[in-house]
């Protein structure tokens, strides 16, 4: 489980920028400007050892090869990166006009999409610099930049989702009752990384009332028997992300526990199973709502019921009412119905599921039957 994956080639940033660059063609944009992030670290492998003020950003354009513009101090780290070679790399000094080296690089009337994590100064200064020029957010002008995963991704994902399923069965093993919610949170997160993950994002455990709130985070409250627990957890391994939920119960579960988590597992599993290429996202969040509707719990499910994940655990695609992108083989993305009873309990079932050529595959895997524990 902890074995290193296949190295990304240089060969694979320059396929990733080059199919970049026919998505912004179609989305009518003159070229795209990455800065430092999830999408830097997609299409070049480079992650600056700082992220400070000074201006870093790589242009994607037609007809021009790809440049990364980095401060002159941190060239060596960018020339080191694992996609440098398909990349031109060029630089800029301390008491120089960083936006004036950008505008060069820049069509000067055009229009680019832009990485949504770049900071209000640079945008700022590149309007300034370059006033005909129109900037357009990447997750408006290309949401779906990197929804479609090549093997070596879909590799990561899988490994990322057994490592958090083997978290879930030795967290199942561990004391719940007398133990407040922040130690079992703790487990979670040293199970993760005993399982390969080199960073932990979230380990939400909501118990009792506690999880009625969706993204409850764990508090001090000491975990009492007869309480449902909904346990979400999840991170980067192999820089590539985890996230699954399960609801268990300490000790025996009342009938309304169990009821409602019945529910909440025919919904997941109503969901999966509509997976396929051709169908909508939003088509994925309507068939798992209409089970709990059904049921008389509608006004209790109050989130999406999916989002994508790849280098980061959120990202599009999202399954929500009125998403239409339509699913495609090697998107990946959560489906996590829940229900919400306030001052109660809450139950939610999640797993991370990747379109295949006629339907879905789970990337994780352990039982979604209500679970009892100690």
């Amino acid at each position: 489980m902890n074995a290193v994956p296949i190295p990304f080639t240089s060969g694979d940033y320059a396929a990733r920028m080059a199919r970049l660059v026919d998505d912004a063609l179609e989305a009518g944009l003159d070229g795209v400007i990455v800065t430092p992030g999830p999408d830097l670290v997609w299409l070049t492998g480079y992650r600056p050892t700082a992220m400070t003020e000074r201006l870093t950003m790589l242009l994607v354009a037609p007809h021009t090869h790809p440049t990364l513009l980095v401060p002159i101090l941190e060239r060596p780290d960018a020339e080191a990166a694992d996609g440098a070679t398909a990349v031109g790399i060029a630089d800029w000094t301390d008491g120089t006009d960083p936006y004036e080296a950008a505008s060069r690089l820049l069509r000067p009337d055009g229009r680019f999409g832009i990485s949504d994590s770049a900071w209000a100064m640079h945008l700022l200064g590149l309007q300034a610099a370059l006033p005909d020029t129109r900037f357009a957010s990447l997750s408006h002008s290309l949401p779906m930049m990197r929804a479609l995963k090549d093997d070596n991704e879909l590799g990561r994902l899988a490994a990322a989702g057994a490592a958090a399923d083997a978290t879930y069965a030795e967290i199942l093993k561990v004391r719940f009752a007398g133990r407040r919610e922040t130690d079992v949170a703790a487990d979670l997160a040293r199970l993760l990384r005993e399982f390969g993950h080199e960073q932990v994002d979230f380990t939400v455990v909501g118990s009792g009332p506690n999880g009625a709130n969706p993204h409850h985070e764990a508090g001090d409250r000491v975990i009492e028997h007869g309480d449902a627990v909904v346990l979400d957890f999840g991170g980067l391994m192999h820089g590539y992300g985890s996230d699954t939920t399960r609801t268990v119960c300490v000790g025996e579960p009342s009938a309304e526990v169990l009821e409602v988590h019945e529910i909440v597992r025919q919904a997941q599993q109503a969901a999966f199973e509509a997976v396929r290429p051709g169908v909508t996202c939003q088509e994925i969040d309507r068939v798992a709502r209409a089970v709990i509707t059904e049921a008389g719990y509608g006004e209790q499910f109050i989130h999406r019921t999916g989002h994508g994940i790849g280098v980061t655990t959120h990202e599009p695609p999202y399954m929500v009412e009125g998403e239409e992108r339509l699913l495609q083989p090697r998107m990946c993305f959560s489906i996590e119905p829940g229900i919400y009873l306030k001052g109660r309990f809450g139950v939610r079932i999640e797993d991370i599921v990747t379109v295949t050529d006629d339907g879905g595959a789970r990337f994780n895997n352990t039982d979604h039957a209500l679970q009892i524990v100690e």
